[in-house]
């Protein structure tokens, strides 16, 4: 269960399965959509998402290879979950920043 939860968890599997949940996408479009992801770290994720079966690589046979990647129906059942985590850190990210602040003072 742990291996599971720290895949999903992870901070660019999240972000590949929210820029993903608005419809299949190429490697280079997801790339300039998450912020800070190098090309090396986006490859690995989405292979390591591929392997859970929560994405679907598609190749299409064309000069270049044009390679899309997609949502699985398990890839799917993730996206609720993952855009209200979302929405809990929008919403608490104040808070969160000031208890931050406050910890931080103590030290």
């Amino acid at each position: 269960m742990r291996s599971i939860l720290e895949r999903v968890g992870d901070k660019w599997a999240a972000s590949v399965i929210v820029n993903l949940a608005q419809g299949p996408a190429r490697f280079s479009t997801l790339k300039r959509q998450i912020d800070g992801i190098s090309q090396r770290m986006l490859t690995a994720t989405l292979r390591k998402l591929e392997r859970d079966g929560v994405v679907d690589r598609t190749v299409y046979p064309s000069i270049p290879p044009r390679v899309d990647y997609a949502l699985t129906p398990l890839g799917q059942t993730l996206v609720p979950t993952i855009q209200a985590l979302v929405q809990w850190a929008l919403s608490n990210q104040a808070e969160i920043k000031a208890a931050r602040a406050e910890y931080d003072a103590k030290e």
